[in-house]
């Protein structure tokens, strides 16, 4: 075989039998944003069978920039052992106790390197259009290519089933808006609707991405600016500690719903 058809095949061969094996999962993420990276390294870890599907090339969120393309980012005390965790590195700001300064693009792609490693698998330049909803429940997404969807062309797209779809797709809440908008369902909010994002405010917006880190319906679950949007949490600029610990703590929420066996019929550690 000529080594430019062993490429080619070899391309096409690994990445069919990465996406056949992630049809069904017991986690898909959709968006690969700081929280959701940290809740698929741990999902990973804890061992789930977890996906994440990010509609760019380039996995990260709004890290790769920094505040404004100055390309640091901040992260107070309370995340700094998620930080250390995946080896990223952060120093202490001077005048301001509690707080620490980091590269953006070592974090984003240290954050990257740590689901993978873990066993988590990400599909990028995918997105998702629909969900998959039966019997009362969230149970899986509808995907597509990116190009697609942005060149507006009819292809029919491939389903995912999964016991549990976590939104991480920041601000827009884009999963959890296809569940109220087609599926009609309440969430656990105080309306049953997304309530939107407020101004920013740098503390209140830290403690409300963790705090409204939750299952808004039953298998669909919010992290990062999604909950915050969702729940209508404050918003807080370059500082990512609430981001990290939202992570965290999804991951925690989701392994305790799924007590019973996974949908990908791997044990769970």
């Amino acid at each position: 075989m000529l080594i430019e058809n062993a490429i080619s095949s070899a391309i096409v061969r690994s990445f069919s039998a990465k996406l056949e094996k992630s049809l069904i999962l017991d986690v898909a993420i959709v968006g690969g944003g700081p929280s959701a990276l940290v809740a698929a390294r741990d999902l990973a870890k804890a061992g789930l069978k977890v996906a994440i599907f990010e509609r760019k090339l380039a996995p990260g969120g709004g890290t790769w920039g920094g505040g404004m393309l100055f390309n640091e980012v901040v992260v107070q005390d309370s995340a700094v052992s998620i930080l250390d965790s995946f080896g990223i590195h952060h120093e202490p700001i001077k005048g301001a106790r509690g707080y620490h300064t980091l590269d953006s693009v070592e974090m984003a792609s240290g954050l990257i390197y740590g689901a993978v490693s873990a066993g988590a698998k990400i599909f990028n330049a995918m997105s998702v259009e629909d969900i998959v909803f039966k019997e009362g429940k969230v149970n899986g997404l509808v995907i597509n290519w990116t190009p697609v969807e942005r060149l507006g062309m009819h292809v029919d797209p491939l389903t995912v089933i999964s016991s549990a779809v976590l939104d991480g797709t920041g601000h827009p809440s884009e999963i959890i808006h296809l569940a109220t908008e087609k599926a009609h369902i309440k969430l656990s909010t105080e309306t049953g609707g997304i309530l939107g994002e407020k101004p920013m405010w740098v503390d209140s917006g830290e403690a409300s991405t963790v705090e409204n880190t939750r299952e808004y319906f039953p298998g669909l679950f919010a992290c990062g600016m999604s909950a915050n949007n969702t729940a209508g949490g404050y918003r807080m600029g370059p500082i990512f500690g609430g981001m990290l610990l939202s992570g965290q703590k999804v991951a925690k929420l989701i392994r305790e719903s799924l007590k019973k066996k996974p949908a990908s019929g791997k044990k769970k550690k």
